[in-house]
């Protein structure tokens, strides 16, 4: 799922393990984790690759906040409930797959997501 991102083979074990980490810490709290791992290496040019794939994972959570919107409007006429449960498993099954390709260097890019932070 990597649109012809390069790379980043040459990203440090640490950088790594920090973009696994925010990818999947999403999980549990929401788009803060990212929030945070996003301003804290934004304007730092040796971390691009952190901050880069933080700001896929707020994205992502942000565009999951704007369906959990809709589908909490559309319960009125019960699609709703069945939109919140797919919604949930994409969320969990896409930020698995956002962790694993972090932990091996691989930009990872969300299918679905809002690009509002550029």
């Amino acid at each position: 799922m990597s649109d012809n991102l390069p790379n980043n083979t040459n990203a440090s074990a640490d950088d790594r393990n920090v973009v696994m980490l925010t990818h999947l810490s999403v999980i549990l709290f929401g788009f803060l984790g990212s929030l945070v791992v996003w301003l804290m290496h934004k304007d730092k040019p040796e971390k691009a690759f952190v901050s880069e794939q933080a700001k896929e994972a707020l994205n992502f959570q942000i565009t999951v906040l704007i369906a959990y919107a809709v589908s909490s409007v559309l319960m009125f006429i019960l699609i709703g409930f069945l939109l919140v449960f797919a919604i949930v498993i994409l969320n969990l099954v896409f930020c698995i797959l956002a962790g694993v390709a972090a932990s091996n260097g691989q930009n990872y890019r969300y299918p679905f997501s809002l690009r509002l932070l550029k």
